[in-house]
């Protein structure tokens, strides 16, 4: 009626998590839910891309080492199905300054550990409020699951 007020229902954030750790997942999965985010636990490639065939995550955290394939080959390839989604690369091992350059060429935000929880939540809020300015070259995909 004309003058009720009006229920707003607030999207939840949605975050696909694909980090094949169990028990790091598990950590990051919890600081997330509390934090009110959706999380979508994913241990490999293939169960990210089920996740990605019932929904539209707004950001991809991923990490470095997966099993069978490299995290950012599977970024890349979970790019190329869900256009546009925003990704964070979560590592404590990437000390290389060209590595990480070579990854925001493409788009992918890298957050080294080890870090607080409020310092990875302030990164996500990050990665999720600035612009992305970045113009990104999607790679060719012919559907397959990319694998080594």
């Amino acid at each position: 009626m004309i003058g009720e007020p009006v229920e707003v229902v607030k999207q939840q954030t949605t975050v696909l998590l694909l980090c094949s750790d169990s028990n790091l997942r598990l950590a990051m999965q919890e600081v997330m839910e509390d934090k009110g985010y959706v999380v979508l636990p994913a241990s490999d490639l293939s169960r990210a891309v089920d996740w990605l065939g019932r929904c539209k995550p707004d950001l991809l955290l991923v990490r470095p080492y997966l099993s069978g394939i490299s995290g950012y080959e599977a970024a890349l390839y979970l790019r190329t199905k869900c256009h546009g989604i925003r990704i964070m690369m979560v590592s404590g091992f990437l000390q290389d300054d060209r590595l990480q350059y070579q990854w925001s060429l493409q788009g992918i935000e890298v957050f080294p550990k080890p870090f607080t929880g409020e310092e990875f939540l302030q990164k996500i809020a990050n990665v999720l409020t600035v612009p992305n300015a970045v113009a990104i070259d999607e790679p060719a995909s012919n559907g397959a699951i990319p694998t080594h």
